[in-house]
């Protein structure tokens, strides 16, 4: 019985700290770039754009699917850069916890 009261206090206990990561995330930005830098995206934690920077040598009419290519590429960095921030938040967070192996939270 002591063993379950300990699991539950855990359990509100990571309730808590997840309902505050996700306000951290919510704040938290994260940039990607493409083609050497010439394109950035910046995301929010949660994955939404939040800005984009374009260096001006890219603004050709013959370059445009180079661009949107790197437009994607930057975005697709950006996304990875905070699903590994997410996760490793996540592993810090649920540290100690006996959790099941691969046990995600969903966000």
């Amino acid at each position: 019985m002591k063993d379950i009261m300990g699991m539950m206090k855990k359990a509100q206990e990571l309730q808590a700290r997840m309902g505050e990561m996700q306000e951290n995330l919510a704040n938290m930005t994260v940039e990607g770039s493409a083609g050497g830098g010439l394109v950035t995206v910046t995301l929010s934690g949660k994955s939404d754009l939040r800005g984009l920077k374009i260096d001006p040598s890219l603004f050709k009419e013959d370059d445009v699917e180079v661009l949107e290519d790197l437009i994607i590429a930057a975005h697709a960095d950006a996304k990875a850069r905070a699903e590994a921030e997410m996760s490793q938040k996540m592993q810090e967070m649920t540290a100690g916890l006996p959790l099941p192996p691969g046990m995600k939270f969903p966000f």
